[in-house]
């Protein structure tokens, strides 16, 4: 299974895991998040984003969700990708996470595919796309 680690401004990442729970009704397996405060020094936190990257992973690789591409979040991030085995993925919302949950044991070029699309066709118009 494909372990999710969520790095994201300030508590952002734990309000999305705690909604995740809310709507599954139990939390995931293999999954974690790391909240990037204000004052944090982004190569004091290195350390902490990879002991987290270690425990959400079993083997079939991790990805990593962030919020704001180019932020601090996401240049913590990048320094933990390995392409094939640690991707990330930047915008990370509800239904772009719900949807990996569900395609994390179909590979992983399949759950960033899914991903993606999931957070593109959660955004929409509500009273224009009903």
């Amino acid at each position: 299974m494909i372990g999710i680690l969520l790095v994201t401004h300030g508590t952002m990442g734990e309000a999305l895991l705690q909604n995740v729970c809310h709507v599954l009704n139990k939390r995931p397996p293999l999954m974690d998040q790391l909240g990037v405060a204000a004052q944090d020094d982004p190569l004091d936190i290195l350390p902490l984003a990879h002991r987290l990257l270690a425990e959400v992973n079993e083997g079939d690789g991790v990805l990593v969700m962030t919020d704001i591409y180019g932020a601090t979040p996401a240049n913590v991030a990048i320094k933990l990708l390995q392409p094939g085995v640690i991707e990330g993925v930047a915008g990370v919302n509800l239904p772009m996470l719900l949807r990996a949950l569900t395609y994390r044991e179909k590979g992983m070029e399949t759950m960033l595919t899914k991903a993606v699309s999931g957070a593109r066709d959660g955004v929409l118009n509500m009273l224009k796309d009903i």
